[in-house]
């Protein structure tokens, strides 16, 4: 477990869906839900990048989730739609879009209801999968959001839109 879910503690959470699979994240960490704008598009960039958007004067980096997450990355459709998210990357706040599939619902969720993911039988990073919850006959992934999007991942990111803002 980690600081978002904390024993015993009920807490929002919204689920999504990638392919098939359905995940979900705490809503604290959720400063809104787009539908997909016009993306422009940064030349160069790592390929889960699908580019930036303007949101409200900032510009804000989109990343296509299922590439993140090693899936086929697929034609946008009515109901794909962006996640801003406020990261925690080395003690620093950081916006950053992520596109998912559909967005399912918001639920309360008592973290003593999260099981702990497997570490065999999952194809995504250990650190990725906080755990695990059943919802009737399937499962939903509790992903550590923070850990999804690794320094890494956003030093490049903030490398190419300082490039291209500067330009």
């Amino acid at each position: 477990m980690n600081e978002n879910v904390v024993n015993g503690e009920t807490k929002s959470f919204l689920s999504f869906k990638l392919d098939s699979e359905n995940f979900t994240i705490p809503v604290m960490k959720i400063m809104e839900i787009l539908e997909v704008p016009k993306i422009t598009k940064v030349p160069q960039s790592p390929n889960f990048l699908v580019g930036v958007i303007n949101l409200r004067g900032a510009v804000l980096p989109v990343i296509d989730t299922r590439i993140k997450f090693g899936m086929t990355p697929i034609e946008f459709t009515i109901n794909t739609c962006i996640l801003v998210l406020s990261i925690e990357v080395n003690e620093e706040v950081i916006e950053v879009g992520a596109l998912v599939d559909s967005v399912s619902e918001v639920f309360e969720l008592n973290s003593n209801e999260i099981k702990q993911a497997p570490t065999l039988a999952t194809r995504y990073r250990a650190d990725y999968v906080q755990g695990m919850i059943q919802e009737n006959d399937h499962f939903i992934m509790v992903l550590n959001i923070d850990k999804v999007f690794s320094s890494n991942d956003l030093e490049s990111i903030s490398e190419y839109i300082e490039t291209e803002t500067d330009k």
